[in-house]
């Protein structure tokens, strides 16, 4: 009895940690029956760099954006950060990201579960990996140039969790985060106010 609830934990785990395996070469969109080439291109990267965004801009390429990546366990997203602007920290509970530095420059940093902190200054051209799960942000310290990053997903759907948010407008007690992060009640208003601005 104690090997199968083993086997069925370990079993669930895994199924909850990546995408689904699938049977076929590829999975059609509901109600579509045939498929040619544009199936598989995705066009909606076009035009990104014709202007530069004046805040931080995530372009997608996830299952939902490109239909072809359902049960093929990749995406795509294309970050442009404009001078000194930051990606919060946040993590990605189901996908390793890999983060490729196009042009300009980036600090960026992860936290791994035993707290410690890693930060590298990328230059275009570097690589970065963020495992699964942990916390991780990229900052934009240039106060005169844009970076843009391209970041590959091991999910067709990598969802991005916010922590700044994920903790304060979560609807936990002001006392709770207060008592929490050692501080006081006014203080944890002034962040809340901050994050709904």
């Amino acid at each position: 009895m104690m090997t199968i609830l083993v086997l069925a934990l370990a079993t669930s785990k895994r199924v909850l940690a990546s995408d689904p395996d699938i049977l076929s070469d590829f999975l059609l969109p509901q109600n579509s029956s045939t498929v040619d080439a544009s199936f598989f291109t995705f066009t909606g990267f076009r035009g990104i760099f014709d202007q530069a965004p004046k805040t931080l801009k995530t372009t997608k390429a996830s299952m939902v954006e490109f239909p072809a990546l359902n049960g093929q366990s990749v995406s795509y997203a294309v970050l442009q950060l404009p001078p000194q602007t930051l990606f919060p920290p946040h993590t990605r509970p189901d996908a390793t990201g890999l983060l490729f530095l196009l042009d300009g420059s980036l600090e960026v940093g992860l936290i791994d579960t035993t707290m410690n902190l890693y930060t590298q200054k990328l230059q275009a051209g570097d690589m970065f990996v963020f495992p699964k799960g942990l916390i991780h942000y990229q900052y934009n310290t240039d106060s005169q140039l844009p970076a843009t990053a391209i970041a590959a997903f091991g999910s067709a759907s990598a969802r991005a969790v916010a922590v700044p948010p994920s903790v304060f407008a979560s609807g936990i007690d002001d006392v709770i985060l207060a008592k929490s992060f050692k501080t006081d009640v006014d203080t944890i208003k002034k962040i809340k106010a901050g994050l709904s601005s």
